[in-house]
């Protein structure tokens, strides 16, 4: 077989074969490409040192197609739609037909918040989809995109890598959560009173400390943690009828599925707010999917969070 020649082989010839096919002309083959007529000439005759083949010959004002041009024809009309259609131009996202899957990254709390309402909220728009929660945190939300091809990720994490792109969704902020009868606490505690307590500490890393003791020993307090957990529910559920007080997200202490009754309130200490983000790779911004996979879940968490600030807890 001849060996093909690729560097002669250019786009725009099959446009200028397609223009001439259409006009029968090189001057009005060339006014539709907007170039000069010795342009669209240079481009046929590229083409017929590459097709080895005449392609059009002249018959009085017009270019009459070659044998070996018609037969091109309907392969070449082909190959410009597949581009045009297919590669210039994406086909439209329709999630009524969507059968793939959605692979959302999570961290503990954000699924717990968001997990059911982004399922039902996407079987609704996207019935025959398949969901995949993949837990991860901020030591291998990176890895994630790559390894576990998260879609998105949702969490406290920033876009601090030039891969990834991210949008604000919401700040969260902090309280206190105790049994008031367990350890005789009411509310506003006082910064005494939080100290001698004992504290119960979610830590997803497994370290018994965060900036609360470091602002608490500048002041010269220190506070007894009692117990460390990286799972929010397990500490939830310790609280109840145990001397232990705990600083979670406000939104975490509004979630209407346990069947407690804790107290909380505004904490004696000063706790930095965090921004909770959705990142996703920059690469696949105009992704028709991930386009209208972004728009729906940041539609779902903000309707979830304005949800949970407006409950009676």
């Amino acid at each position: 077989m001849k060996a093909i020649n690729w560097r002669g082989v250019d786009l725009n010839l099959l446009v200028a074969f397609s223009a001439l096919m259409e006009h029968r002309s090189v001057t009005r083959a060339a006014d539709k490409l907007s170039i000069g007529q010795s342009a669209m000439s240079h481009n046929l005759s590229r083409l017929r040192q590459l097709l080895g083949d005449p392609l059009f010959e002249r018959q009085g004002h017009l270019m009459v197609p070659t044998a070996r041009a018609l037969d091109l024809a309907p392969t070449v009309d082909t190959i410009l739609a597949m581009i045009t259609n297919q590669v210039l131009q994406p086909e439209r996202f329709v999630p009524d037909d969507y059968t793939g899957t959605f692979t959302i990254g999570l961290t503990d709390y954000a699924e717990m918040l968001f997990a059911p309402v982004l399922f039902d909220t996407l079987q609704q728009l996207a019935p025959q989809c398949h969901l995949s929660f993949c837990n991860l945190d901020r030591h291998n939300y990176l890895n994630a995109f790559n390894d576990r091809h998260v879609d998105i990720v949702i969490g406290s994490m920033v876009a601090n890598n030039k891969e990834l792109d991210s949008q604000y969704l919401y700040t969260e902020d902090h309280v206190c959560l105790f049994d008031s009868a367990a350890t005789g606490l009411t509310t506003p505690v006082s910064l005494a009173r939080y100290i001698t307590t004992p504290h119960a500490l979610v830590s997803p890393d497994g370290i018994l400390c965060s900036g609360i003791d470091k602002q608490l020993a500048d002041q010269g307090f220190q506070r007894h943690i009692a117990l460390g957990s990286r799972n929010f529910l397990t500490i939830r559920h310790l609280l109840t009828g145990r001397n232990l007080i705990c600083v979670v997200s406000r939104l975490m202490a509004q979630l209407d599925i346990f069947n407690d009754d804790l107290t909380q309130c505004p904490p004696p200490v000063d706790i930095a707010d965090f921004d909770i983000n959705l990142l996703w790779q920059r690469r696949n911004t105009e992704h028709p999917k991930l386009t209208w996979l972004r728009q729906v879940v940041k539609e779902t968490v903000t309707k979830r969070v304005h949800a949970l600030r407006h409950s009676s807890h």
